[in-house]
């Protein structure tokens, strides 16, 4: 059966079945979802929607016909008449496609009222089905222009969400012969560039497609050279987490031809907008090439479908995804790919940390079922032993210390998502501890990406959670810190006579006011560089990081000229939103269950190598460690 037969047999069933005095103006495909539009939706009971997810083995959503939704500002007004002043509605975020409303305010509870009553009393009164939140404490840009485009474009929206329901719902029948392959396109004994294709006869699932920041040439990109590789014949995309050597090619795919779905947290949606943004800007103000355009960043956000956390989503005929936490960033994700109907199970850990950090909670580690991981082996190596997490925090606050008492300035280069927020944690504890007084200065997108942080607690670790919005303590908020906002502030900076610490992207002195920062500073031997993150080979920080004394750079007449490296060099691997090689053992005993096949990439070739052959020896389980363009046979 096509899938619009299958959906016109469900039509006929959810009316047969549905209360005699129901509604019934459309039932659609959206998503995975099959969705019931109704003038009365009220009188559908939870049951009913239960019993016909069940018959149907389908997702169901019962949603308000827009015809008797209240225009927002008048709904709005109604909302504010109905929810008591002292609850401060900072803001209504209208979701046209849903039909739900976002209500964001400082004291949610009173938006809920007692037992719900005031939920109910709102959704009486404007049809919308109200959803309350706590306002977040920093107010987001990329935020506010995400569901600005989401409301703009939301009859596109509707029609590329009908689109991907009936490629999703379209009739297949997997074999028990059925073969699931797994091709590598990039990442595989290297990091950078991350990109893996699950394959079986009837679907296509790409997971991530990521660029390596520190290459200008085609080892920048995922092998879309291969031979089993068909843009036109990728059925979905799922994206693991927002640095962008996992998520910086996916506006390019839409460039390239592709119409289909992304999958990821809503926090990964966020961060990777802003990132992939930041390195269009960074790229043009440098005269780079760019792959793609920033309307393909706003094609590939409608294109996206935020999952949380635990959410069995069908992503392809007899393909269905869940998402859980990896610990690396905000929204990181492992995903976890069902085939069939318990056919086959293999998840991607993605980028993974398996202890509690400042910020998140600790990996997953165990699943329903599972066949094959494949996990990441950044620090997979015999050697690849990080330093313990206090003594990491305790040696930083020593540079620092050292190095303004000097008169000195200290430069971190950092990812602006994650390690940047992980910081800001220990240097506002420095801070108010006395170890040190002097201004952290923010440059780049760390204020922005910070918001997006604050806008999503449930992400966060308890304790950070309860910090920010119990306690009144919003580490974030310090006086410390200082934002950068423009080119003339970050002269200042440069400039100031004072010691200060400047935590500036990106992380790899690929580019942005990271290299701004090191070319002024360089030459003083009061000053510090310390890195506390990954560099990938042939970026300018693993140049420094290998002690280059003097290091050829463009400025901005498109002239090169040598910058001497005087000031001190420090690298504190502890705060790594990786795993070590311990806890990646760790990971692999602690896995339930044990699966049959692991694979091991993202690292170098040595690391790759050496955990694989690590798991072999530990599990007596068939493992390997996949060459690029490599494809192996799961089943």
């Amino acid at each position: 059966m096509s899938a619009e037969e299958i959906l016109n047999d469900l039509k006929e069933n959810v009316i047969k079945r549905a209360p005699g005095n129901a509604v019934i103006t459309d039932v659609e495909f959206e998503g995975s979802e099959v969705v019931i539009y109704a003038k009365n939706p009220e009188l559908f009971s939870n049951n009913f929607i239960k019993e016909l997810a069940k018959d149907f083995r389908k997702r169901i959503a019962i949603r308000p016909d827009p015809s008797v939704l209240l225009e927002p500002d008048i709904a709005k007004e109604r909302i504010l008449r109905i929810v008591p002043d002292d609850a401060e509605v900072v803001n209504c975020i209208f979701d046209a496609n849903t039909g739900e409303v976002i209500i964001e305010s400082k004291k949610p509870g009173l938006v809920i009222g007692k037992e719900g009553s005031t939920l109910e009393d709102i959704k009486k009164e404007i049809q919308w089905a109200p959803k309350p939140v706590r306002a977040p404490p920093i107010p987001s840009d990329t935020i506010k222009a995400i569901r600005s485009t989401m409301y703009r474009e939301r009859a596109d929206v509707k029609d590329i969400l009908r689109r991907i329901g009936r490629r999703i719902h379209r009739d297949v029948k997997l074999r028990d012969d059925c073969w699931i392959r797994t091709s590598f396109l990039g990442g595989s004994r290297e990091v950078g560039r991350t990109c893996l294709y699950h394959q079986t006869p009837e679907s296509r699932i790409m997971i991530d497609c990521g660029i390596n920041v520190g290459m200008d040439d085609e080892k920048a990109f995922p092998h879309f050279d291969a031979p089993e590789f068909s843009i036109e014949e990728i059925d979905a995309v799922v994206v693991t987490h927002a640095h962008l050597d996992h998520c910086g090619f996916i506006p390019g795919l839409f460039r390239y031809g592709y119409d289909g779905p992304v999958y990821c947290t809503k926090p990964t949606r966020d961060l990777m907008t802003l990132l992939q943004k930041d390195y269009i800007d960074i790229a043009e103000k440098e005269g780079k090439p760019v792959p793609y355009t920033s309307r393909d960043v706003k094609n590939a956000i409608k294109h996206t479908i935020p999952l949380d956390y635990g959410v069995t989503t069908d992503i392809a005929p007899a393909v269905k995804l869940t998402l859980h936490n990896a610990g690396h960033i905000l929204g990181s994700a492992i995903a976890h790919c069902h085939i069939g109907d318990g056919l086959y199970n293999v998840a991607y850990t993605g980028d993974i940390k398996f202890e509690a950090s400042r910020l998140l909670e600790p990996a997953v580690c165990q699943f329903p079922r599972l066949e094959t991981l494949i996990m990441e082996s950044t620090y997979g190596g015999y050697d690849d032993v990080l330093p313990e997490r206090d003594e990491t925090e305790k040696e930083l606050l020593k540079v620092i210390s050292e190095t303004i008492a000097k008169g000195g300035k200290v430069i971190l280069p950092v990812f602006g998502i994650g390690r940047a927020q992980e910081l800001m944690l220990v240097l506002e504890e420095g801070y108010n501890q006395g170890i040190f007084n002097a201004p952290v200065f923010l440059d780049g997108m760390i204020w922005e990406a910070t918001a997006i942080h604050t806008a999503y607690p449930e992400y966060l670790s308890k304790n950070m959670r309860n910090r920010i919005f119990h306690e009144g303590d919003n580490p974030f908020l310090s006086e410390v810190f200082k934002k950068v906002k423009d080119t003339k502030d970050r002269r200042n900076v440069i400039g100031r006579d004072e010691p200060c610490i400047i935590l500036a992207t990106s992380g790899m002195l690929t580019g942005g006011p990271s290299v701004e920062y090191f070319k002024t500073l360089a030459d003083d031997e009061k000053n510090a560089i310390v890195f506390v993150g990954y560099q990938s080979e042939g970026t300018l920080g693993r140049k420094i990081q290998k002690g280059w004394k003097e290091i050829p750079l463009m400025g901005k007449n498109g002239k090169t000229r040598a910058i001497k490296v005087k000031l001190s060099v420090h690298t504190l691997e502890g705060f790594s939103g990786h795993c070590d090689r311990k806890q990646l053992i760790k990971y692999l005993r602690k896995l339930k269950p044990i699966p049959d096949k692991i694979l091991t990439i993202h690292g170098e070739a040595s690391k790759c190598i050496d955990l694989a052959s690590t798991a072999y020896k530990l599990f007596k389980k068939e493992t390997k460690a996949p060459m690029n363009l490599d494809s192996i046979r799961l089943r």
